[in-house]
């Protein structure tokens, strides 16, 4: 389909390996860009890698000198919310410093496209529990921050550069590509869903914090959506770009909240397997509810979930991690 490549910095790792394998079964020539430091070698097998980390400008120059790259995706980011706050350096070094040494190199070379792994974190906590893009940015924690401080970076170099972005905000990415080749894997696990799944396959007991939010059960809610929805909107949003669209922000998510309880419900209808769960208190900065409006994305780039039942989410995820386990 395209001779120039699409580099993806951060592709080795969770949402980023997902998008390039899209990419690759769409026939796109793409080029990884990871440090390995959170990646994994084994998601992105048999595709052409670079190792090197975002900061090292003098590496970046060396990879766009020997590839010709039409456009970017970054999804090089420290990523734990709770890390960001006991170690805020560590977050302002690599998702700031990092996404300017990236854009001073892709300005250097010209590339017109980038599509930016943004957060619903810039949110903070929301005044309502359905979001729309024009709500008020407002993070409350180090990650947060810098999610919104490259959102600004972007729109200034944008102005400045005619750099062409999208920024997509995420809200839970969960699920694992049905091909079981690829899945969630961090260390340590922060995330949800395969928190869940690790404390029933492991009978080991979960922890929950929060059970008394204003909500139907007294646990937070959240809109989950599969990784594989997040990849083909990443493809949508260049082909925007490509095709003449405007810069422009857009929130990812099913629309849809489900409570931690309902969470933990799913998976135990899903693997047959019991959950134990241990109540401990909410957690500083955590919103009670908060779900995506993602019509915008729906209208604009023709983006569609095609996994918006919870329970097959669950059960992708669920497949890579009884998979890890053999």
């Amino acid at each position: 389909m395209n001779e120039e490549y699409i580099l993806v910095a951060g592709g080795a790792g969770y949402i980023g390996s997902h998008t390039v394998k899209k990419l690759k079964d769409g026939g796109y020539k793409v080029l990884v860009v990871d440090n390995l430091v959170s990646g994994h070698e084994w998601a992105i097998k048999g595709l052409q890698f670079e190792n090197a980390d975002i900061r090292d400008r003098a590496r970046l120059e060396e990879i766009f000198s020997k590839y010709d790259i039409s456009a970017v995706m970054h999804f090089a980011a420290e990523i734990a919310v709770p890390e960001s706050v006991q170690d805020p350096l560590k977050y302002y070094s690599n998702n700031i410093s990092g996404t300017i040494s990236l854009l001073e190199v892709v300005k250097k070379f010209g590339v017109k496209y980038l599509i930016f792994s943004s957060s619903a974190a810039v949110y903070g906590i929301p005044e309502s529990g359905s979001v729309k893009e024009d709500a008020p940015v407002k993070p409350v924690n180090p990650y947060g921050e810098t999610k919104a401080m490259v959102e600004t970076i972007l729109r200034d170099c944008g102005k400045a550069y005619k750099l062409n972005y999208v920024c997509l905000r995420y809200f839970n990415a969960a699920g694992a590509d049905p091909s079981g080749e690829i899945g969630e894997s961090h260390n340590p696990e922060t995330h949800l869903v395969p928190l869940i799944l690790e404390a029933a396959l492991d009978k080991t007991p979960l922890k929950i914090f929060g059970t008394d939010y204003s909500t139907k059960d007294g646990t937070c809610l959240r809109d989950y959506i599969h990784v594989n929805d997040l990849a083909e909107a990443h493809i949508l949003a260049l082909q925007y770009l490509k095709d003449g669209g405007k810069s422009d922000i857009f929130n990812l998510g099913n629309s849809k909240g489900f409570s931690v309880k309902e969470i933990i419900k799913t998976v135990e209808r899903v693997t047959g397997l019991t959950v134990e769960a241990s109540f401990n208190p909410k957690r500083d900065g955590d919103p009670p509810i908060l779900i995506a409006n993602s019509e915008k994305a729906k209208s604009v780039l023709g983006w569609e979930p095609k996994y918006d039942n919870l329970e097959e989410i669950v059960e992708t995820a669920y497949r890579w991690a009884k998979s890890k386990k053999s």
